[in-house]
């Protein structure tokens, strides 16, 4: 079974793409919302979860809208989850694009996972 790729669009309102940036594309800033801890060696970086780490490579990054990564025991090579600023045509409100891949079984649990944690920078960002 081969995992599905599923974008989210979270709407931010009262955030500029200056100060968005930051929270997705430095080890500090994903630590404050993404992860417990975030330690990085270059493009190889650790996230950490309570007792728990995952290791992803930085795949691509274009500062100031976007960082892609691959998690490292991920066996899909063409899987990766991305953090990509847009603004959205018809308000003009800062937009965080999320995607990612997940088998067919464990969309909703991914979802929710993400919502939860954009929840999280939401009021980070105290919007």
């Amino acid at each position: 079974m081969n995992k599905e790729k599923f974008v989210i669009e979270y709407e931010l309102k009262s955030v500029s793409p200056a100060l968005l940036w930051p929270y997705i594309g430095t080890k500090n800033g994903l630590s404050d919302w993404f992860a417990d801890e975030v330690q990085s060696d270059g493009k190889l970086f650790t996230f950490f979860w309570n007792k728990t780490s995952q290791q992803a490579h930085q795949v691509v990054m274009r500062t100031g809208l976007y960082i892609r990564f691959h998690w490292l025991d991920d066996e899909e090579s063409r899987s990766y989850f991305e953090l990509r600023i847009t603004t959205s045509e018809l308000t003009g409100a800062t937009m965080l694009a999320v995607t990612d891949f997940a088998y067919p079984d464990e969309l909703d649990d991914s979802r929710d996972l993400w919502d939860h944690q954009v929840e999280t920078l939401r009021r980070k960002l105290g919007v």
